[in-house]
């Protein structure tokens, strides 16, 4: 098995904060500060908070950049399901819950994209721990994927960006 990375230090980590503009969940900054930077949970890994190569701060600075950006400010990306999806958390809500991005559900309205993952990042993370995870499953039929309902707040969250519209091009 390979070695994790370095964990970070409690500087390294408020650097962070600074440049996403939001301070990290508890339970977030001390995996970060205490288990790894990264490389460690579910299917392919947390990506690093910062370092060179994908880091979640980059990940979350390009998904919020350009006119076309659909990205709520603090709802940070932690790992990259492939294909454009993400797990990610709402660093700005109590428990800091687990949202999944999923582009190819977009119908009318860019909100249709986001789901609730989990309700803590805790749960979140034991529910890897104990193999109960959706993405523990090596075919998910949609029945089993249903329990990820809508992100309820998305359409709100969104509409700092001008509008949510995928046909006008942007958020």
């Amino acid at each position: 098995m390979a070695s994790l990375p370095v964990c970070l230090s409690g500087r390294e980590v408020g650097e962070a904060e600074r440049a996403l503009g939001f301070v990290l969940p508890p339970v977030l900054g001390g995996l970060y500060r205490s288990v790894a930077n990264g490389g460690f949970g579910p299917e392919y890994c947390l990506l690093p908070l910062i370092g060179g190569g994908r880091s979640a701060v980059g990940e979350y600075e390009a998904l919020r950049a350009g006119p076309s950006a659909c990205w709520p400010r603090g709802v940070l990306p932690i790992l990259d399901w492939g294909c454009g999806m993400y797990a990610a958390v709402d660093c700005l809500v109590p428990g800091a819950p687990v949202l999944l991005f999923e582009p190819d559900a977009v119908g009318d309205d860019w909100a249709d994209a986001w789901f609730k993952d989990s309700p803590t990042l805790a749960r979140w993370l034991l529910s890897w721990l104990d193999g109960t995870g959706w993405w523990e499953e090596d075919d998910v039929t949609d029945e089993e994927a249903a329990y990820l309902g809508p992100w309820p707040d998305a359409g709100q969250r969104l509409l700092g960006f001008g509008g949510i519209s995928p046909s006008s091009g942007r958020c």
